[in-house]
């Protein structure tokens, strides 16, 4: 068994799986597995890629100070580089980004600097704008991946060759996502070089520009996806989009579903844009003519999107996951009482453990159940206040520390007496069959109204 040296030299020759359980028509779907690269993800190529042709360059030298714009993925690879290297490292970072990357950009050691992310190209507070402007005036490189010829020429060299090699030349489609078009651009040319009849197909969220643009020639204006690392406001200027024989539109509740999908599939955990990329690869199967052999990219893993694509929660509050709908305030009750999803204390409870309970499903409030009825509501003021006194501390029972009952509404009530009671209170009990239905919050009722909103077709 040979051993490493360095954790950069476990980058690429990641692995391919043929895909099983999805309906193909016939074609046989691979998946190349690039969250399988030690930094969890395909930019780890072009991280180390990029900061080996800038030294080889001139351009910098430890210890100097590396910017970049990024939706995580490329950062965490650069940050693989700089520990290595002994770089310093600011990334800026749009707000759409999850939370377990930034966790983890932080853990490596980087300084982040998080902007918005709906503004477009140009836009004084666009993350690639703002990290030139720092970079600029701080003296750091700004690596800039969405405009440096290295980026695809890494892909050309190595990811390309790879493919090629792996699937013994048999290989008719390719289906590839794009942000800074990297991976499109240089696995494109390669392949298009070795076979120019392999198609190149481009699978774009629904509001990026690129796809739309491949269709009409004109950029049409960005509109809003969840999908993390793909999808443009722009074209940036590295993209080859004559490249591309095709492109499909995604929009985010195929692309989430894909990977659930595949989840139950394979045992397969990969990242947002992975669904991207897997439902346009089997759209495309479902529409060929004949059978194909289709190659798509695990991207990266779907260990960072825990609390976003794999979070029920967090997708029902988006629209990205089906609900019954009641017509009455059981709609703004996003946690059942009867389907186990409420987290509850009993009277006898200690505060100490009624706490552990807030803090793990960071909620500011609590319903305390006797036997499945409602006695109170423990609230984040009346622990605070409870634990101030000396007199009762993290052991007393919660049935001594509740204030005032909880207010309760049974679920035929008018959603504007809710709407009433919440300007005064954290939340409100909902009845219904006169047995505790759950709790609705101020959080619950926006996302009643933004669901409502997005059905209707209406912006948000």
């Amino acid at each position: 068994m040979k051993v490493y040296q360095s954790l950069l030299d476990l980058i690429g020759h990641t692995p391919i799986l043929e895909v099983h359980g999805f309906d193909l028509g016939g074609s046989h779907l691979f998946l190349k597995l690039e969250h399988m690269n030690p930094g969890g993800s395909i930019k780890d190529r072009i991280g180390v890629g990029l900061i080996a042709a800038a030294e080889a360059r001139g351009a910098i030298r430890p210890p100097g100070l590396l910017v970049e714009a990024t939706a995580g993925n490329t950062g965490i690879a650069l940050a693989l580089a700089a520990l290595r290297k002994g770089y310093s490292l600011l990334l800026i970072v749009p707000d759409k980004m999850s939370s377990e990357k930034i966790a983890q950009l932080r853990a490596m050691g980087a300084e982040i600097r998080i902007t918005r992310s709906d503004v477009p190209r140009g836009h004084p507070e666009h993350y690639q704008d703002l990290a030139e402007r720092i970079a600029h005036e701080r003296g750091g490189y700004y690596v800039n991946q969405f405009a440096n010829p290295d980026n695809p020429r890494v892909h050309e060299r190595e990811t390309g060759p790879e493919i090629w090699e792996q699937m013994g030349g048999e290989l008719d489609v390719i289906v590839l996502g794009a942000g800074t078009t990297g991976t499109l651009t240089g696995v494109g040319r390669y392949l298009k070089r070795q076979n120019p009849k392999i198609e190149v197909v481009l699978a774009d969220p629904l509001g990026s520009v690129l796809a739309g643009y491949l269709k009409t020639g004109q950029l049409t204006e960005k509109g809003r996806w969840l999908v993390e690392g793909i999808g443009e406001d722009h074209i940036p200027p590295i993209c080859d989009l004559r490249l591309v024989d095709r492109a499909y539109t995604i929009p985010d509740h195929e692309s989430f579903a894909a990977i659930r999908q595949l989840l139950k599939n394979t045992g397969l955990l990969a990242g947002t844009s992975t669904g991207t990329l897997l439902a346009a690869a089997l759209r495309y199967a479902r529409e060929a003519s004949a059978p194909k052999r289709i190659l798509t990219l695990a991207c990266d893993t779907g260990t960072r999107y825990l609390s976003k694509a794999f979070n029920p929660d967090w997708l029902y509050e988006q629209g990205l996951t089906p609900r019954r709908n009641y017509g009455d305030l059981r709609d703004c009750v996003s946690h059942h009482y009867a389907q186990g999803e409420v987290a509850s204390a009993a009277p006898t409870d200690s505060l100490e453990i009624a706490y552990r309970r807030m803090r793990q499903g960071e909620y500011s409030q609590l319903p305390v159940l006797d036997g499945g009825r409602l006695v109170g509501l423990l609230t984040e003021v009346d622990l605070m206040m409870a634990l101030a006194d000396p007199a009762r501390g993290a052991l007393c029972p919660v049935r001594d520390s509740l204030g005032r009952a909880a207010p309760e509404l049974d679920s035929q009530a008018p959603l504007e007496s809710l709407i009433r009671l919440l300007t005064a209170e954290p939340a409100v009990a909902i009845r219904h069959a006169q047995a505790f239905y759950g709790l609705a919050t101020r959080t619950d009722v926006i996302t009643h109204f933004r669901r409502a909103a997005e059905t209707a077709g209406s912006p948000t």
